[in-house]
């Protein structure tokens, strides 16, 4: 856990207290092993301030204490970033005209620098600075960013819409990779090691390889070095499964190395969907692509495991419980405005979902048909989907305390609706 520290944190471009005064906010569950080393070890390392958010963090309240603080650095899973990314597109939907105008122009100014560097003409890089100071400083501000240099994300890869909204922001997010078993990062991103969409190299004194390679390149991700675990306690057998005769732990997740040895998180090897006909089916990538084409849509879950085609469950944005965090029946503001661009008048999710809105369902099917239309071949399109009349959550069991959804528990919550697309 030390070593783990020390080395990930270096390579993260973490200060010591005598060089710069650290500080971060701590939220995430301590049981996680990313909060015990970027909360807890890191900050004991290089004397970082440590500021504990309120139990609630992940329910809306996070936001307050990071004003509060304004920290240097920020870890945050994927869902969390969507999360902030979905308020500011909510009070985007609700400000003026011109904020609107003013938003989009400094946005697309910082994004298209940050993807394409500082080659563009000094006018342009002037008016980029410009939009930055009248506008995007404003709002990391407003976000608790004002001071944050390093922003961290973990646990799952991010899709493209969280990554270059944030960009649009310029807020470059560094991810990082790793498991329990891996003592937390093994993989990581900094300011000296960065390529979008890619969570970095290993980290010094660590390894990777990927087995099993298909003809695009993608493997099962095994690692080797410091950062690994001896095995489990007391259970000799499943330790044997975890390593090969090596010594390489084995992930379980599918990955791709390109030619400067940046690893690429692509699937998950349990959440791949084989269907009846024997075709792997990432389904990551369709879920990402649906909720960009819909911006009305908080969640979706591909379904086709053993099944002749696939189908999809979609849950709709609304607005959270201010005492509960709790998902409420009230559409957000992004989620209306949709509606209202589709035809419809819908504002709350249960109006939708009970008279199959025709409006918003000819909508998603129109968003679905676009991104079916992108597909690999037929296998890879949604035949069918329903829209189910709660958002996922936390309290609802379909989140794991870090956001992750728990494919399990939802297909067990809804089955009749997962027969109910197979057994017509």
């Amino acid at each position: 856990i030390t070593w783990t520290s020390a080395h990930c944190s270096r390579a993260g471009d973490m200060q010591p207290a005598e060089v710069q005064q650290e500080s971060i906010v701590s939220y995430l569950p301590l049981s996680h092993i990313a909060a015990q080393i970027y909360d807890l070890w890191t900050g004991i390392k290089w004397g970082e301030q440590v500021y504990f958010a309120e139990p609630d963090a992940l329910k809306g309240s996070l936001i307050n204490t990071l004003k509060e603080v304004q920290p240097t650095s920020h870890m945050g899973v994927p869902r969390v970033w969507e999360k902030i990314m979905e308020k500011l597109k909510d009070a985007s939907a609700q400000s003026g005209f011109m904020k609107k105008k003013m938003l989009s122009w400094a946005m697309s100014l910082s994004l298209e620098r940050n993807l394409n560097g500082s080659s563009s003409s000094d006018l342009k890089q002037l008016w980029t600075r410009l939009a930055d100071y009248l506008v995007l400083a404003k709002i990391r501000n407003a976000l608790g960013f004002s001071s944050c240099q390093k922003h961290f994300s973990g646990a799952a890869p991010l899709n493209t819409e969280t990554l270059y909204f944030f960009l649009g922001l310029n807020i470059t997010l560094y991810e990082a990779y790793g498991m329990s078993e891996t003592t937390g990062p093994h993989c990581l991103s900094g300011p000296y090691i960065y390529k979008q969409h890619s969570c970095g190299k290993p980290a010094p004194g660590c390894r990777v390889k990927l087995v099993d390679k298909d003809t695009e390149g993608n493997g099962e991700i095994c690692f080797w070095g410091r950062t690994v675990f001896m095995g489990y306690l007391n259970m000799e057998d499943r330790t044997k499964e975890a390593f090969d005769e090596e010594g390489w732990l084995h992930s379980g997740d599918l990955g791709k190395l390109d030619k400067d040895g940046f690893l690429y998180v692509t699937g998950r090897i349990k959440d791949l969907i084989i269907t009846a006909g024997g075709e792997n089916v990432p389904p990551i990538p369709i879920e990402d692509a649906v909720k960009k084409e819909l911006p009305i849509v908080s969640n979706a879950m591909v379904i086709g495991d053993k099944k002749k085609f696939l189908s999809m469950f979609l849950t709709l944005k609304s607005v959270l419980d201010p005492d509960t965090s709790d998902p409420t029946d009230i559409l957000t503001e992004q989620a209306r405005d949709f509606c209202q661009r589709s035809g419809s008048k819908a504002t709350k999710v249960s109006e939708i979902v009970a008279t199959r809105d025709p409006a918003i369902y000819r909508a998603i099917q129109e968003g679905i048909n676009r991104v079916n239309s992108t597909a690999t071949n037929r296998v890879h399109c949604i035949q069918k989907w329903i829209v189910l009349p709660r958002d996922f959550s936390i309290s609802g069991g379909e989140l794991g305390p870090t956001m992750k959804l728990k494919r399990l528990t939802v297909l067990e919550k809804y089955r009749k609706e997962v027969d109910s697309f197979y057994n017509e």
